[in-house]
């Protein structure tokens, strides 16, 4: 039965996976997975995490985009709260990636709330 589960909740994250990289390539978004360092990017996916971090002695809300592809961290610094920013949304990110740790972030990114929740 393990087995079985297991392969459920794979297809269903291979069928969620498939569905936002088709907002993507609808949107006319760049992939997360080709987002370089230093590339000024346009990117669509799901919110898939919240937090409110502390950075440099003063709030930060950070969150993970996915889009299929891969995610990316969003970091609005001097924020406790930004209204709309809520698991589930999908968003468009227009932002310069930066790679501090290896990972794609973005800070203080231009973004759009998209209609509707993927769920």
């Amino acid at each position: 039965m393990g087995g079985w589960l297991s392969s459920l909740t794979r297809s269903q994250d291979v069928h969620e996976a498939s569905e936002l990289s088709g907002h993507t390539t609808q949107s006319g978004a760049v992939p997360i997975a080709d987002c370089d360092r230093g590339q000024v990017v346009r990117v669509t996916g799901t919110i898939r995490t919240v937090a409110v971090r502390p950075r440099a002695k003063a709030p930060a809300v950070e969150v993970e985009v996915y889009d299929g592809t891969g995610h990316l961290t969003v970091i609005w610094l001097g924020r406790r709260r930004i209204p709309g920013i809520d698991v589930g949304r999908m968003i468009t990110i227009h932002g310069r990636v930066t790679r501090p740790s290896g990972d794609a972030v973005i800070y203080n990114p231009e973004y759009e709330l998209r209609p509707g929740l993927v769920e």
